[in-house]
């Protein structure tokens, strides 16, 4: 993590907003937290499962790996051949984590514009991922960096496959992207209250004059009963 993610979350303080960020209502103080369930669902449960499956399915990519791992558990290994295949599958899921990465990081860079029409205009995060690119290619081919890492050569096969990977990431993304703006389109989705609960009552009131004290905020609190978040 030290040496791909947090140059990718450092880059972030230098993203330019989406076209329509500015159009869209804003976040419900109240009832849409900054860090809500949805943050976790999306990190753990979707982008989380589809890096981990994408580095599994390189993983038994490696020539005999499966076979080992199916007769000798964890080790100890026969020989010094079969440590070696197992440390090459663990160095292919290195290679794929890091390239899910830089996929994860890409593919949210923008929560609804598509990357076809964002491109890719942040200098600092291109730099992070060159730099990410380096040191993963420098952890496979340095012999350096084997001890530290448990990492040794890959064939080149090994090394293109899980590119796989990151463009697949970036297009299931890019799907998710799309299916969401056609909802906001229809007033289905975003970062308001359901228009049939009266949305903008709460917000105005929770915004009144300082005069109201205690009242309007008990107001305020009463006028969102009832009222659904649309959360996606």
């Amino acid at each position: 993590a030290i040496g791909t993610d947090i140059w990718t979350a450092i880059a972030y303080a230098f993203q330019p907003a989406e076209s329509k960020l500015m159009a869209r209502a804003p976040r419900h103080p109240k009832l849409v937290k900054l860090a809500d369930w949805g943050v976790g669902v999306y990190s753990y449960c979707y982008i989380g499962v589809l890096q981990a499956t994408f580095c599994w399915l390189m993983y038994m990519q490696v020539p005999g790996l499966v076979d080992i791992w199916h007769n000798q558990g964890t080790g100890p290994y026969e020989t010094a051949d079969d440590e070696h295949t197992v440390i090459q599958g663990k160095t292919i899921y290195y290679w794929t984590l890091l390239l899910g990465q830089i996929a994860a990081a890409m593919s949210t860079t923008t929560e609804r514009q598509s990357l076809v029409s964002y491109c890719l205009p942040n200098k600092m995060l291109n730099l992070a991922f060159v730099f990410e690119l380096a040191l993963g290619l420098v952890s496979i081919y340095g012999a350096f960096m084997h001890g530290p890492f448990d990492t040794t050569v890959l064939p080149r096969d090994l090394v293109l496959k899980p590119i796989l990977a990151l463009v697949s990431i970036v297009l299931i993304e890019e799907i998710r992207k799309a299916i969401f703006r056609s909802l906001e389109d229809r007033g289905q989705c975003g970062w308001c209250l359901d228009t049939n609960a009266g949305a903008m009552v709460a917000v105005s009131e929770e915004s009144g004059s300082e005069e109201s004290g205690t009242e309007s905020t008990e107001e305020t609190s009463t006028s969102t009963d009832g009222k659904r978040p649309l959360l996606c």
